[in-house]
């Protein structure tokens, strides 16, 4: 039996995970965070654990989000909507038990609100019209100086049920349908959550129908005086595409597994 040396070092045990700030790094340059002016603080919201061995996906930053994302072992929720927007806030009452809760589980909190929307690879409006085949795509949605959105053309006519029966298999939920003179699908411009304002320039680009989130009561007579179909899929069904491509992409990049949180709000 050969005795061990007692001055020989233990072998070094492999680090789990990923360091959170190279994360954050990671994240921020290829989100191009800076670039975008927001009332969300996008980027680093709340500082976690120190290396990252689990992610979770969410829309939004509920307790109920955040409370779900502790339980799966995630070390950083990346959401689209988080905690931080536009002012400072007291941390008290609700707003206050969410940032508790994720500061006792460690968690660390990502938000990315307009550069997903925007993002061409992972974003909201990218990742819908990938999913409904779009071809000859063009920037479309005017927002701040930037066109958030995307048009594009389908690869075949679709009749407006056919194609609101498809958007809602894509989503899960029902859609409401706000049928213009156009009985069929063809040139489609999308904007993920906020975008019933954006018929008229639906119409400026010869579009037949625009796909948005939520209505609007002000603009409820446009789809109808403009001519053009609006299809309305749900501010939340239309923006769980980004953060869930977004994990994905994490995975590929770091090896990290996650879990998209589902907290549906049927807006």
């Amino acid at each position: 039996m050969t005795a061990s040396n007692p001055n020989t070092a233990a072998p070094a045990r492999a680090e789990v995970g990923v360091p959170r700030d190279e994360l954050v790094r990671w994240l921020n340059e290829y989100l191009d965070t800076d670039a975008f002016s927001d009332v969300s603080l996008n980027g680093l919201q709340i500082e976690g654990k120190d290396r990252v061995t689990r992610i979770a996906a969410s829309v939004d930053s509920s307790l109920r989000s955040i409370q779900a994302a502790a339980d799966a072992g995630a070390d950083l929720l990346l959401v689209h909507h988080g905690l931080f927007w536009g002012k400072p806030l007291a941390v008290t009452g609700p707003h206050g038990r969410r940032v508790k809760a994720a500061l006792d589980a460690g968690l660390s909190l990502y938000a990315s609100h307009l550069p997903l929307d925007y993002h061409r690879e992972v974003g909201n409006n990218a990742m819908i019209a990938r999913a409904l085949g779009l071809e000859d795509l063009e920037d479309f949605g005017e927002y701040g100086g930037r066109r958030y959105g995307l048009a594009g053309t389908l690869p075949r006519e679709l009749d407006l049920q056919d194609f609101a029966d498809r958007i809602q298999k894509l989503t899960g939920e029902i859609c409401l349908v706000h049928s213009g003179s156009h009985p069929f699908v063809h040139r489609i411009g999308i904007n993920s959550g906020e975008g019933a304002g954006l018929i008229p320039e639906a119409a400026r680009m010869g579009l037949d129908t625009l796909l948005t989130g939520e209505p609007e009561h002000k603009y409820f007579h446009d789809a109808f005086e403009y001519g053009l179909n609006a299809v309305f899929a749900g501010h939340y069904e239309t923006e769980v595409f980004g953060v869930r491509a977004l994990a994905a992409k994490i995975e590929e990049e770091f090896g990290l597994p996650w879990q998209f949180i589902h907290q549906p709000t049927g807006l």
